[in-house]
């Protein structure tokens, strides 16, 4: 072996990473038809469950805690089930994951589940803890989507929607965080943001509905509004000041909506949707002639 050639143990490694991508890809468009349902209960009200254990668990966990920055989503609405608890993540109780009327307590214990997405996740498809959340999700009326990367699990049997991610064997013997895991992070980033598109929080490839909370999310914010509205970075920061940083009121305040307000006005009559707000914006500059930006502004680019 030369110095420029890797040795077999990051070599399988890395074909297990690639083969894992590979059937996501395959997976794809039922992973968007679930997004997708997902989607359509949030809009009427449901919540976004995420349940696992061990390394799938805080892959899932990870997803989960991204969504209300990310997508400015109600974080009381979404839920993470972790075997043996989330708030010690380095001290997990390894053991808890067998218990499976752990699991099933812990989803009843989120009460009315009949407009909700559960997300179950297990590598193997047979972890107690994760089948007894599923299967009682499933009885409480959720919209199961379960995730593994066995043919036959018994976790794919209880989903309303089951995601089928066959990794095949591990370069490490039962060290599930690499292919299996790498497919659960790549499925879940999927299903999430395609969840948050259906919702209308991404735009033209940009997150629209971002929360700025930092230096690094406000510039972005200023990038998003200028790249959309096509007007001056100046214009683009005027217009989130107005909107006391939402991104989708800046992007109609700087397209020509009459103030914060009739923006708002818009977004809900467009259910949120930023090209069905812009069409509306751009038939009431027709009808009133104050097609394009105020001075207050910025110069279109």
């Amino acid at each position: 072996m030369t110095s420029a050639e890797a040795s077999p143990l990051p070599v399988a490694i890395v074909a297990g990473f690639r083969r894992a991508v590979e059937v996501v890809a395959e997976a794809a468009a039922d992973i968007e038809r679930a997004s997708r349902r997902a989607a359509e209960l949030w809009e009427a009200g449901g919540r976004l469950v995420y349940v696992g254990a061990g390394a799938s668990g805080l892959i899932a966990a990870q997803d989960a805690s991204e969504l209300p920055g990310t997508f400015g989503l109600d974080k009381s609405r979404i839920a993470m089930l972790l075997a043996g608890g989330i708030e010690r993540p380095f001290d997990i109780d390894a053991a808890a994951e067998d218990d499976r009327e752990a699991g099933c307590a812990a989803i009843m214990a989120l009460g009315d589940l009949s407009r909700s997405v559960v997300l179950a996740v297990s590598a193997s498809g047979t972890t107690p803890y994760t089948l007894g959340a599923a299967g009682a999700a499933r009885d409480a009326g959720a919209y199961v989507v379960a995730l593994a990367c066995r043919r036959q699990s018994p976790l794919l049997e209880l989903g309303s929607a089951s995601l089928l991610l066959e990794t095949g064997a591990e370069a490490l013997d039962g060290s599930t965080r690499l292919a299996a895991g790498t497919a659960q992070r790549c499925a879940m980033g999927l299903f999430s943001t395609l969840f948050g598109e259906a919702l209308g929080h991404i735009h033209a490839g940009h997150m629209v509905n971002l929360k700025v909370e930092n230096e690094k999310l406000r510039q972005r914010a200023v990038g998003i509004v200028s790249d959309i509205a096509e007007v001056e970075e100046e214009g683009a920061r005027n217009a989130l000041r107005l909107a006391g940083g939402d991104v989708k009121i800046a992007i109609l305040v700087a397209r020509g909506a009459e103030g914060p307000g009739a923006a708002a006005q818009l977004l809900s009559q467009s259910r949120g949707r930023i090209p069905l707000a812009l069409a509306s914006l751009g038939r009431a500059g027709v009808a009133s002639g104050f097609m394009g930006l105020g001075p207050q502004i910025g110069r279109a680019r």
